[in-house]
């Protein structure tokens, strides 16, 4: 005997509309529930979650118009990571979205070597309910040693909503970078990337990778470093630090794609100091905009520069007005 799909926690219902008489039954069924993914949707139609008039149906079955749909969404548990007391900067929050100013040197997703003290168990501490969405509400990510702001969903729908907004490149995300190498000019990076043949650790720029393409303009000329603002088309793995490497400009301090560290001729004890002190990439996630997942309006934040950064700038700065000065003299 079937059970009632009425005694399922999370049942929804819908009427097919008239005017749908004729179409494919999953065109349909994704467009009386946006906010599932198509593939989500298909998923629980094979899965026997998703009745038409008590039956269930195939994919491609044509629906005649005024059926009944019934669908039980189904949220599997995603992490296993326990809850932790772990500080959190909040710049937005409501009951959809949670966005925070990651610190450097805090992991994203618990892993081999750091199965917790990590974004997802500070997460899970705020909000239990975190754990039933994919990757416990996290549709981007970033490295353990970037700063910056990242967007968080709260609901499946917000998850689905945000996912689609990043594959149709409609999120602004903007980063500060410091590199090495006094450009003349911004550009763009327009180079595929994938995994490294040999270093599984890295990625790099390959002919057969996925597209990847960022744009990046002066933000301040040094005399042996420029500070870039750089802005994402793509999101692959490592993209920015992948790009500056490839043009030869790779991120001051990064470990993974920087090589040995190169000391600008006169630098001060305390340029060397700074230069030598500074042992994570100087890459920090300053804007993101996206648009709210249920309203519609556009949501825009900001994550202040780090003390780390601001120091390493300040002291960037007056290496070059005083070799300026020198200059003149």
């Amino acid at each position: 005997m079937q059970q009632d799909p009425s005694d399922h926690p999370d049942h929804r219902t819908a009427t097919v509309p008239d005017a749908a008489a004729g179409r494919r039954f999953d065109a349909v069924l994704a467009e009386l529930f946006p906010q599932f993914s198509r593939s989500k949707l298909t998923t629980w139609i094979k899965s026997g979650e998703v009745l038409l008039n008590g039956e269930v149906p195939r994919p491609r079955d044509a629906v005649v118009g005024g059926e009944t749909v019934s669908l039980n969404v189904v949220l599997d548990t995603q992490t296993t990571a326990e809850p932790q007391d772990i500080p959190l900067s909040v710049l937005f929050e409501d009951d959809q979205v949670i966005v925070v100013d990651k610190p450097a040197g805090l992991v994203v997703h618990p892993g081999a070597g750091n199965y917790d003290g990590t974004l997802v168990n500070a997460l899970l501490f705020r909000d239990a309910s975190l754990a039933t969405l994919p990757r416990a509400g996290i549709v981007h990510r970033l490295d353990k040693d970037t700063s910056g702001v990242m967007v968080v969903a709260r609901t499946l729908e917000a998850h689905n909503a945000l996912v689609e907004q990043l594959s149709a490149r409609d999120v602004h995300r903007q980063y500060l970078a410091v590199v090495v190498g006094a450009l003349v000019s911004g550009g763009t990076a327009d180079a595929p990337i994938d995994r490294h043949p040999r270093d599984r650790l890295r990625m790099g720029v390959r002919e057969d990778g996925r597209e990847a393409v960022t744009h990046y303009r002066l933000r301040e000329r040094f005399r042996a470093h420029t500070a870039l603002e750089c802005r994402l088309e793509t999101g692959r793995t490592h993209q920015i630090r992948v790009h500056m490497a490839h043009l030869r400009h790779s991120i001051l301090g990064d470990p993974l794609y920087g090589g040995s560290l190169k000391l600008p001729k006169g630098a001060s004890d305390e340029m060397i100091a700074t230069l030598r002190g500074f042992r994570r990439q100087a890459l920090h996630a300053e804007t993101l905009e996206f648009k709210h997942p249920v309203t519609g309006e556009a949501v825009r934040c900001s994550a202040p520069m780090p003390e780390d950064m601001q120091v390493l700038l300040r002291v960037l700065r007056a290496d070059a007005i005083q070799h300026a000065e020198m200059g003149r003299r």
